[in-house]
């Protein structure tokens, strides 16, 4: 019997000990009437009331004001003692009068005859808890507020299958569908037929599962049966285990951004054509008064020739070769202009900027007129450089009207070349300054921007610095522009050096003797350039038979013999370039020579040329070498 009493000290002493070194609960007894017998170190430390303090008070204490005055501790010690447990959350007070949130358990303690001992109480301090799922409650609740009160998005929720699981505010506004119209239908139902046939709703879902992410812009189906364009994303949904649970979708209506960017793409290409066209203009009046000298020498000339037939012969080769000079000025003008006028992408050519813009130097002040001072401050040793000699054209007469755009009352343009070495490679640098209003520093890092002009309304269509920024880039290259308001600006374009050569030009000098008796089928259109053409042939010691058209000349093929065929390219009923097609689809292996008065690479690119283009107008020197070249090419 002693070693029994013994054996239960030693548990009762472990049991206390374990009792005592909880922390993290008060565990505690209270006697029936609710005071209290035990006190734990965890009811110590978050209760702060040490074990002389508390032991024989009652358990209320613990309890609120408003806790004691509606008896919630006498109602936990009946209803403990009258189920055998009472379990509840709430406040409780600590001895510094703090609050905190507490889980407690009451159970009733009996004797083995079902006397009441007391009671054993347990208490958990879940503030922290309660104030982490508050937050999240709080935080989930704002989210779905945040979500139903998005009405330019719709926000919504599929299940794994692709089954709405929630609608928002925006997904009614947009698709006209109500809540309860749509929760568990499948979302295809706003595809087109055409995209559910082709299983574009799967495919989307197994991409956003495959990829993380589906997004795409394509037409939808809103409840009316209408369409809209939708911009939509959907992103899997996955569970804290890692779990697909489901997918989330935002559509969002894009149909007006669609409509305008149509427009944008319609104005801009009808801004593009009036921005040419405004150009062309601008060089066209500006070479119109010289086009009128030169034909009044021509025209005064030839008269003088006509009427004075017994001219000396030294006064009528003077005479001629005034003509002949201002025939080839015109020829240049000409050439300017349909250079500048032609589109087409860019073919790039191995040149010498400094020698192609002394050529347009005369070209740029008779367009710029009196009022204005163009300089040229050309680098004589210049480095080549591969570009498109048309951009360059182009870009150049952007930069020198919008120069003098910002001069109304006169000034000067300066164009110069240098050799520009930079970390990246040696550049040829283009500068082409002026001494105007200059640009304010806000305006000046959007200039390259389409559209954008620093021009008053009505005065520019904000596309020649576009121009310019394109032409270099497109060429490897770059630009940049300084400006200065009452000084002036400058734009400076650098373009890649190359070391290719620049391709010579079929001379007009030199031996111009072609085989004698050589047999030429002349094809032209226009009777006086055919009579022309044939002189110069028959000059040359050709055999020429003529044709007006092209199936005229198919015709002398099958009944006659020629070496070769010279044809002009724009005819009607059949091209140039089809009678030399037509004429290798019947057999003939003859060599072609054409001729066209508008820029050969409007019709065929360089690299996929396959007969010579001769440029009008032409004379004896140009067509010689050109026959010449052929036959060797052909050799």
């Amino acid at each position: 019997m002693a070693a029994s009493a013994f054996e239960d000290h030693v548990a009762n002493r472990r049991f206390e000990l374990l009792v005592q070194s909880v922390t993290d609960y008060a565990i505690y007894m209270l006697d029936p009437d609710g005071h209290i017998v035990t006190w734990n170190a965890g009811a110590e430390r978050f209760k702060g009331y040490s074990p002389d303090e508390i032991v024989g008070q009652h358990f209320s204490r613990f309890f609120t004001s408003e806790d004691r005055k509606a008896d919630l501790p006498g109602r936990a010690l009946r209803i403990a003692a009258r189920e055998g447990r009472f379990e509840a959350e709430g406040w409780r007070v600590r001895k510094d009068g703090g609050q905190f949130w507490a889980h407690a358990v009451l159970d009733p303690i009996r004797a083995e005859d079902g006397t009441l001992l007391g009671y054993a109480k347990i208490t958990r301090d879940i503030t922290e808890k309660r104030r982490l799922e508050r937050a999240t409650y709080d935080s989930e609740l704002q989210f779905r507020l945040l979500v139903q009160g998005v009405r330019d998005y719709a926000i919504y929720m599929l299940d794994r299958s692709g089954r709405i699981t929630s609608w928002n505010s925006g997904a009614r506004a947009i698709k006209g569908y109500e809540e309860a119209e749509v929760l568990g239908q499948h979302f295809s139902r706003f595809y087109t037929e055409e995209d559910r046939a082709r299983g574009a709703p799967a495919a989307a879902l197994a991409t956003a599962l495959g990829e993380g992410k589906f997004e795409a812009e394509a037409q939808r189906v809103r409840k009316d049966g209408s369409l809209f364009w939708a911009h939509v994303v959907i992103d899997p949904i996955y569970n804290g285990a890692g779990q697909h649970v489901g997918f989330a979708k935002i559509t969002r209506d894009i149909s007006e951004k669609v409509r305008a960017s149509d427009e944008l793409r319609q104005t801009q290409a009808a801004l593009l054509q009036s921005q040419k066209l405004q150009a062309l203009g601008e060089l066209a009046g500006g070479i119109a008064h010289d086009f009128n000298n030169l034909m009044t020498v021509m025209r005064g000339a030839a008269d003088f020739l006509l009427r004075q037939p017994d001219l000396p012969v030294e006064k009528r080769s003077r005479y001629l070769h005034v003509m002949l000079e201002t025939a080839e000025r015109a020829t240049s003008l000409t050439s300017q202009l349909l250079a500048f006028a032609r589109r087409q992408p860019l073919e790039p050519e191995v040149i010498d900027l400094s020698v192609r813009l002394d050529a347009l130097g005369e070209m740029l002040q008779r367009t710029l007129g009196s009022q204005y001072d163009l300089q040229l401050d050309l680098f004589p040793a210049l480095w080549r450089v591969e570009i498109d000699p048309t951009g360059l054209e182009t870009a150049l007469l952007n930069a020198v009207l919008n120069a003098r755009d910002a001069m109304p009352n006169g000034g000067r343009i300066t164009i110069s070349t240098r050799n520009w070495s930079t970390p990246s490679g040696d550049m040829v640098r283009l500068s082409i300054s002026d001494t105007g209003e200059g640009i304010p520093p806000e305006r000046l890092e959007r200039v390259f921007e389409p559209f954008f002009t620093t021009k008053p309304t009505g005065k520019g269509t904000g596309l020649g610095l576009s121009q310019i920024h394109g032409f270099a880039t497109q060429s490897g290259g770059a630009v940049d522009i300084e400006s200065q308001v009452g000084v002036g600006t400058a734009v400076h374009m650098l373009l890649p050096r190359t070391e290719k050569a620049a391709r010579e030009d079929v001379s007009d000098a030199g031996d111009i003797s072609i085989p004698h008796g050589l047999r030429v089928l002349l094809v032209e259109d226009s009777e006086h350039v055919r009579y022309f053409a044939r002189q110069l042939l028959e000059d040359l010691g050709c055999v020429v038979t003529q044709a007006s058209d092209g199936e005229e000349a198919l015709a002398l093929l099958q009944s006659d013999t020629f070496d070769i065929i010279f044809s002009d390219i724009v005819m009607p009923r059949l091209s140039g370039l089809d009678l030399a097609q037509r004429a290798r689809e019947l057999g003939y292996s003859l060599p072609v020579l054409l001729a066209s008065g508008y820029s050969s690479k409007q019709f065929i690119p360089a690299d996929e040329r396959e007969f010579p283009i001769l440029r009008k107008p032409y004379k004896l020197e140009t067509l010689a070498a050109g026959v010449k070249q052929l036959l060797e090419k052909g050799a």
